[in-house]
C-alpha cells in the first residue's frame, strides 16, 4: 500500500481549475463541435429567409433546389457535430468524476488518517455526488460558449438586416444575464446547504445500519430512528427550499427569455409593415425570434450549473485538503522484530511500560475494557504517535519514524469488531488472493464448519457486513483474515467473545501452534486464550501491576481470580 500524493488542491476554484485545465483538448473540439451545431441550428431560419426571399425573386426550379441542397448539408451539419460534441464531452466529464471520486476515495481509505471532521456517510456522499456535479464543468463551459455563439450569430443576422433588431438581441441578452446572475448566487449557497444536510443524513443512515443489532439489544432502536428522520426531514426541507429556488430561477429565465422573443418579432413586424425590412427578412426574424429561445435558455442556466460545480468543489476540498493527523518516517523495523511499549500514557493509559519479545505469545489482561480500547488504538496507529505520551516501538523502531506501509507489513491489529465485506469467504480471508495460510488459518480459526456448511466451500457468497452469518461465525472469519495475514507481530483484541467455550478452547489452542515462532499479543480475558499464552500481563488503572502465568496468577492473585474465571 502506498501512500497518495500529499499535493493537494486548496479551494474548490483550484478543483474546477485542475478539472478545466487536464480536460483542455476535450473541451476545445467538444466546444467547437457544440459551435458548429449551434451556428447550424442559428443558420436554419437565415436560409429560410433567404429562400423565401430569392424564390419569391427568381422564382426559378434551380433556385429552390439549391436551397433544399444548402438545407440539407445544415441539417446533416447539425446532426453530426451534436453527435460527436456531446460524445466527447460526456468521455470527458465521466472520467473526470472517475479521477475526483478515486482521489476522495485514496483520502478517505488512506493509513494515515485526515483531520477532518465528516463522517464516513459524508465522504461517501463527496465522493460520489460531489464528485459527478463538479465533473459537469467540462460539459458546462463548452455549452456557454456554444449558446453565445448561437446568441452572436443571431444578432448578427438580425443587425445585418435592421441594426435596431441586432442591439434588441445583445441588449436584451445582457439584461437577462444580469438578472439571473443574481438569482444563481442563491442557488449556490441554497446547494451547498443542501448537500451538507444531505451528507449528513447519509452518514447517520451508515451509523444506524454499523449499530442496528446492539441497539436492539438495549431497546435504542426507536430512539435512534427518531434521530435519523429529524435528520432527513432538515435534508427534506432544505432540498424543498433549493427546489423553489430553481423553480424560481428557471421560471424567471423562460419568461425573460419568451419576452425578448417576442420583442423581437414585434418589432420585425413593425418595421416589414413600415417597409425597412423585406419579406425574406422577415422570415429569418421570426425563426430566429422563436430559435433563439433554446440557446438563450441554455445560457442563462449555465451560471446555476456553475455555482453547483463550485459548491460540490468546495465540499470536496474538505477532505483533499485536511492535513494528515501525523506525517509517516520513512524508517523500516527488523523483520521479526519485537514488540516494545515503553512509559505510553494516552486516554486511560498511564505510562504504560511492557515488552514482548521476538516469538513469544502474550496475552493482556485488561481489568477495564476502556484500556484495552485504547492500547489497541495506539498500536494500530488510529492514534498518530505525537498524540501521546512515551514510545511504541516495532522491531526496535518508534512508530513515529516508520513509513505507514511499514507498520501494515509487519504489525497487524485484528479489532474485536472486525468489518466483513461483500464477496465471498475466500475474498474476505485474502482480499489480495496472495495469501499462502489460507487453509491453515481457516483451520485454525475453527471456520471449518461455516465452509463446510455450504456446497461452495469458501467461495460461498458473503452478504455487506456479513448478515447472513451469525456473530460468532463473522468474527471466525475475521480471526481468520488475520491469521492468513502471516504478519511478524500480531495483535488480536478479544479474538473469542461470541464463540462458545468448547470452540474458544481449541482456537486458542490453534492460535498458539500456527504463530509459534512469530510474535503475538492477545488482549483478552478469556481463560482458554490466557492459558495457552507463555505470559499474561494484567493492565489496572492504566498499568501493568502483575505478569506470570495464567494458573501461576490463579492461584495467587484474588482480582484476577474473579476478573477472569467463567
Amino acid at each position: 500500500m502506498t501512500t497518495p500524493d500529499t499535493k493537494r488542491p486548496r479551494a474548490g476554484s483550484d478543483i474546477l481549475r485542475t478539472a478545466l485545465r487536464r480536460n483542455v483538448g476535450a473541451m476545445v473540439w467538444g466546444t467547437v463541435l457544440m459551435g458548429l451545431y449551434q451556428a447550424g441550428e442559428t443558420a436554419f431560419p437565415i436560409a429560410l429567409g433567404m429562400i423565401a426571399e430569392h424564390t419569391m425573386r427568381e422564382r426559378s426550379s434551380g433556385a429552390l433546389a439549391l436551397s433544399i441542397a444548402a438545407l440539407a448539408v445544415i441539417i446533416t451539419t447539425v446532426s453530426l457535430s451534436w453527435r460527436f460534441g456531446m460524445r466527447i464531452l460526456q468521455k470527458a466529464n465521466t472520467t473526470e468524476a472517475h479521477r475526483w471520486r478515486v482521489k476522495v476515495a485514496a483520502c478517505g481509505l488512506q493509513p494515515v488518517a485526515r483531520d477532518v471532521d465528516l463522517k464516513s456517510g459524508e465522504v461517501l456522499t463527496i465522493a460520489t455526488e460531489d464528485a459527478d456535479q463538479t465533473a459537469d464543468i467540462i460539459e458546462v463551459v463548452p455549452l456557454l460558449i456554444s449558446s453565445l455563439v448561437a446568441v452572436v450569430v443571431a444578432a448578427v443576422a438580425l443587425g445585418l438586416a435592421d441594426i435596431r433588431l441586432g442591439l434588441l438581441v445583445i441588449v436584451g441578452t445582457l439584461a437577462i444575464l444580469s438578472v439571473l446572475s443574481v438569482m444563481s448566487k442563491r442557488i449556490g449557497s441554497s446547494t451547498r446547504e443542501q448537500q451538507a444536510r444531505v451528507a449528513r443524513a447519509g452518514a447517520k443512515v451508515a451509523d444506524l445500519i454499523t449499530g442496528l443489532r446492539p441497539l436492539h439489544g438495549f431497546g435504542g432502536n426507536h430512539a435512534a430512528f427518531r434521530s435519523y428522520r429529524r435528520v432527513s426531514a432538515e435534508a427534506r426541507h432544505q432540498a424543498i427550499t433549493v427546489a423553489r429556488v430553481n423553480g424560481a430561477y428557471a421560471g424567471t429565465a423562460l419568461a425573460l427569455n419568451a419576452i425578448l422573443a417576442a420583442a423581437v418579432t414585434l418589432t420585425a413586424g413593425w418595421l416589414a409593415f413600415d417597409g425597412r425590412i423585406g419579406i425574406g427578412e422577415l422570415v429569418m426574424a421570426v425563426g430566429l425570434a422563436q430559435f433563439i429561445i433554446e440557446p438563450l435558455k441554455l445560457f442563462s442556466e449555465m451560471p446555476k450549473y456553475v455555482m453547483i460545480a463550485r459548491a460540490s468543489a468546495e465540499r470536496m476540498a474538505l477532505v483533499l485538503t485536511a492535513p494528515p493527523v501525523s506525517t509517516p518516517g520513512p524508517e523500516r523495523p527488523a523483520a521479526g522484530g519485537d514488540l516494545e511499549i515503553d512509559c505510553v500514557r494516552h486516554g486511560t493509559l498511564r505510562k504504560l511500560k511492557f515488552q514482548v519479545s521476538a516469538g513469544e505469545f502474550v496475552a493482556i489482561a485488561a481489568y477495564q475494557p476502556r484500556a484495552a480500547a485504547d492500547l489497541a488504538s495506539i498500536l494500530a496507529v488510529n492514534v498518530p504517535p505525537d498524540a501521546y505520551d512515551g514510545v511504541v516501538r516495532v522491531g526496535g523502531k518508534g512508530l513515529a519514524d516508520l513509513s505507514v506501509e511499514a507498520v501494515r507489513e509487519h504489525l497487524l491489529v485484528n479489532p474485536y469488531d472486525g468489518e466483513i465485506f461483500a464477496g465471498t469467504l475466500r475474498t474476505n480471508i485474502d482480499p489480495a488472493g496472495t495469501s499462502r495460510m489460507v487453509p491453515e488459518a481457516v483451520a485454525a480459526s475453527m471456520l471449518t464448519d461455516v465452509v463446510a456448511l455450504h456446497r461452495e466451500g469458501l467461495d460461498y457468497g458473503v452478504r455487506d457486513r456479513g448478515a447472513n452469518l451469525s456473530g460468532g461465525q463473522r468474527q471466525r472469519l475475521s480471526l481468520a483474515r488475520a491469521l492468513a495475514a502471516d504478519t511478524d507481530v500480531l495483535v488480536l483484541h478479544n479474538p473469542t467473545t461470541a464463540v462458545d467455550a468448547v470452540t474458544e478452547q481449541l482456537i486458542a489452542r490453534n492460535i498458539a501452534e500456527l504463530r509459534r515462532g512469530r510474535t503475538t499479543l492477545v488482549i483478552t480475558s478469556s481463560p482458554a486464550l490466557l492459558d495457552a499464552v507463555d505470559r499474561v500481563l494484567v493492565l489496572d488503572d492504566g498499568v501493568i501491576t502483575a505478569e506470570d502465568t495464567h494458573r501461576n496468577l490463579l492461584a495467587t492473585d484474588e482480582d484476577y481470580c474473579l476478573a477472569v474465571a467463567r
